[in-house]
């Protein structure tokens, strides 16, 4: 393994808050390091120690370094005016709060410079927090919200939780905006003690709550493209005009073999396509054609600039960004039914158990016999055939006992499986969300899940076998502090505490609590204790599917690093890849972890605003709601509150405490719960509530709930809190008391509420509301 790759792991190994200082041999044993690698390991602690990002602090223990005068890091706003700086380069400190009325005018998102200042001491720990002494680079300029005017002066609204506050704008005419349009307004003086937020309106979105709007909204704000340049439509163009199937004579022609594609319902870029023979004794070979897009976007191109540029597809409700143009995407590239495709091809041949024997690979035509969505295969092997050909039948079964075989193979191997639900939107005839209905989550969509997951390790084993530096899917092992709180959480449900996070243990745990009501709080812990896969070239393995060599492959329609494969499995197919000097030729270890790092940025912001405008979009749905009582599912604990989950709609609400039963409320968050003093009652993590919808600020995507019913609770306003063992007042609980460093007290907010098709009238000051009760109306 490089030195880098393990200074990394080293880095992350002692960031852990259960790490504590020992000596340099004593970490490498406590990291599992062998014999063989402490060579590597000494160079890494050596060259960490040099950049000054660890230390050795008495009796030569490893530590991170202390806080220096000042540091450099990317800066979090909280609303309540309190913030954290996340340092460029970790210490002992960790994450540096910076108390309300020292965070200057630093956004989320911007890179600031911080004066650390000691606090004092907690027994034998020094305590910090800092002071913004400058901003160093601001992350955006630029914000979407509603334009209103109240008080005779017009303001901006920004959406979301970067912006807290009005921007106020002088001349929104210039634009011909008017009341309740949704604009983009670019930032002139920035807010600072004493000084509002000045601004002036760039553009004129629409107007607000339309989906059209709502959509490009979040385009803007999330700085996503909106277009593709005159030039690179049109060399997409030249490309799909130029294509000739016939073309080709190297190709291995498959065009007369039963192969078929199952996608969603909407789908209209088709990335694979499965074909699969019996060869005897038990054998299978598993064929996984993949669209050739590497054949039409060639390196350095003003295609390729621009996929590497977006690197991902974003996929909206009902709208798609698309990473090519859609004369490519949905169009040559696109394994279509009965229309003859150039694919790159993985032939994977399984025994009897699952188990691969063999593999090959090839570039090939192929011709998709049928095109099936989910729920035609679903329907298909649950006997409801159609009128789909035999052939395409049998097909069907045969994919299903494979790849149940498969899964089995892959289950004991350690693969985790996660019981989480999804929700699909329901639309009317003008594209507003008006219901819910729980996805489809039938094996067919689990037969392609297995076969892309086997061709993308397929692929993954042959670069790691040949030795060239590519791009690899990775999904770090969890990091060592999340076991012990995960252990805390499991043990407060009366559930067997893992001596660490093994797979087998958390498939046994799973298993347990599979079908009972604890079942979704611990898929959601469990969840949420795992870090976040991405791109990179190091050799760190993928922890969910239990798999050492992975690659995305699969769908380069969609993704980048997928298309970065194929130019390498390209390489090998045409003999390009068999000799040292081949493989110097390719993107070096270095190029690899640049694109990686721009390739993960993308995805989580894609990630990022596809989860944010479905929020925008249920929203907008339980504005017609408030006043309904639903079921709930407690997801999270915190100093002011619960986080529930709506069973029905899967997006989180806040039950503020003062709207609990009358009582004193103990919070535990180690354990996930608060106990009531007085009655003895406790609110868990995973347990069921009965709640009403109260209030909805869309434009703070904030959904506030109140208590309908508990077991054993008979509901009265103004429940109290105590946090850490120590008493908090009734008032502070209700958010009018002093805030505490780092455990704020927010005021109680009361969101907007209006009618359909009726402008709220604007509250930049904070001013009280009564909310309005719309209108009921059951989904369809």
């Amino acid at each position: 393994m490089a030195t880098e790759d393990v200074a990394e792991q080293i880095l992350s190994f002692i960031k852990s808050t259960e790490y504590r200082p020992q000596k340099v041999r004593a970490l490498a044993r406590s990291m599992g390091i062998s014999d063989n690698e402490y060579g590597d390991f000494h160079l890494a602690v050596k060259g960490l120690k040099k950049s000054g990002r660890l230390a050795l602090g008495s009796h030569n223990v490893v530590t991170l370094p202390q806080p220096s005068g000042s540091i450099v890091g990317t800066f979090r706003l909280n609303p309540r005016g309190f913030g954290f700086v996340i340092p460029e380069n970790p210490d002992s400190h960790g994450d540096l709060f910076v108390p309300p009325g020292e965070t200057g005018s630093a956004l989320t998102g911007d890179t600031v410079e911080a004066k650390v200042i000691k606090r004092g001491k907690r027994g034998d720990k020094m305590l910090y927090e800092g002071r913004v002494v400058e901003i160093l680079n601001r992350a955006q300029n630029h914000f979407v919200g509603e334009l209103l005017h109240d008080f005779n002066r017009w303001f901006v609204r920004p959406d979301g939780n970067t912006f807290h506050g009005p921007v106020f704008v002088d001349d929104p005419g210039a634009k011909s905006a008017q009341e309740g349009d949704q604009v983009v307004v670019e930032i002139t003086r920035y807010p600072t003690p004493g000084k509002e937020a000045r601004g002036v309106i760039v553009r004129v979105l629409g107007e607000r709550g339309v989906p059209e709007v709502d959509t490009l909204s979040m385009v803007v704000q999330y700085q996503l493209p909106e277009g593709f340049p005159d030039e690179v439509l049109q060399a997409a163009g030249d490309v799909s005009r130029g294509y000739n199937p016939d073309a080709d004579s190297q190709r291995v022609d498959l065009s007369k073999e039963t192969i078929i594609t199952i996608d969603p319902k909407d789908a209209r870029d088709f990335d694979d396509a499965i074909s699969l023979k019996q060869l005897g004794k038990g054998q299978w070979e598993l064929g996984v054609h993949i669209a050739d897009v590497s054949h039409f976007v060639q390196p350095g191109s003003i295609l390729d600039q621009e996929a590497a540029a977006r690197t991902t597809s974003v996929y909206f409700p009902r709208h798609v960004i698309p990473m090519l143009p859609e004369v490519l995407s949905n169009g040559v590239c696109s394994l279509q039914e009965r229309e003859p495709r150039f694919a790159k091809s993985a032939f994977i041949t399984y025994d009897k158990s699952g188990n691969v024997v063999s593999q090959r690979f090839a570039s090939t035509l192929i011709r998709s016999a049928k095109r099936l969505t989910y729920e035609q295969a679903s329907a298909a092997l649950e006997g409801k055939t159609g009128r789909l050909p035999k052939k395409v039948l049998a097909l069907l079964r045969d994919m299903e006992a494979l790849a149940k075989t498969i899964q089995k193979r892959r289950v004991k191997n350690g693969m985790l499986v996660l019981d989480l639900p999804e929700v699909d939107l329901v639309y009317d005839d003008k594209d507003h969300v008006v219901g819910v209905t729980p996805t489809d989550t039938s094996f067919s969509h689990t037969i392609i899940e297995m076969f892309m997951i086997e061709a993308n390790e397929a692929v993954g084993r042959l670069f790691a076998k040949i030795g060239v530096p590519h791009l690899r899917r990775i999904h770090p092992d969890p990091a060592d502090s999340t076991a012990k709180s995960l252990g805390k959480f499991l043990g407060a449900l009366g559930l067997k505490v893992p001596n660490s996070l093994d797979r087998f243990e958390l498939q046994g745990i799973l298993k347990s609590v599979k079908g009972k009501p604890e079942s979704f709080a611990v898929n959601l812990a469990l969840l949420k204790s795992m870090q976040t896969a991405e791109y990179s070239p190091k050799l760190l393995g993928h922890y969910a599917l239990a798999g050492e060599h992975y690659v995305h492959f699969t769908s380069p329609i969609r993704r980048y690093p997928d298309l970065t494969a194929h130019r390498l499995l390209d390489a090998y197919i045409k003999g390009k890849l068999h000799s040292k000097s081949d493989i110097k030729s390719m993107p070096s270890d270095a190029e690899l972890r640049e694109l990686g790092s721009h390739c993960s940025r993308c995805e989580r912001r894609a990630e990022a605003a596809e989860r944010e405008l479905r929020l925008v979009k249920i929203l907008r749905l339980l504005e017609d709601r408030v006043g309904d009582s639903v079921d709930g599912i407690v997801t999270g604990v915190t100093n002011f509150g619960l986080y529930v989950q709506l069973s029905k709609y899967l997006v989180d609400g806040l039950l503020r405490f003062e709207e609990l039963a009358d009582d004193w409320w103990e919070v535990d968050a180690d354990r996930g719960c608060v106990n009531a003093e007085r009655s003895g009652r406790r609110i868990s993590i995973g347990q069921e509530l009965e709640v009403t919808i109260s209030q909805v600020d869309v434009a703070a995507r904030q959904l506030n709930l109140a208590l309908s019913e508990f077991v054993g609770f008979k509901r009265r306003a103004g429940g109290r809190i105590r946090v850490g063992g120590g008493r908090v007042s009734n008032q502070r609980a209700k958010g009018r008391g002093p805030k505490r460093p780092g455990k704020p007290g927010g005021k109680k907010t009361n969101a907007r509420q209006s009618k359909p098709g009726k402008k709220p009238k604007a509250n930049p000051v904070g001013k009280k509301r009564k909310s309005k009760k719309s209108t009921k109306r059951k989904p369809r």
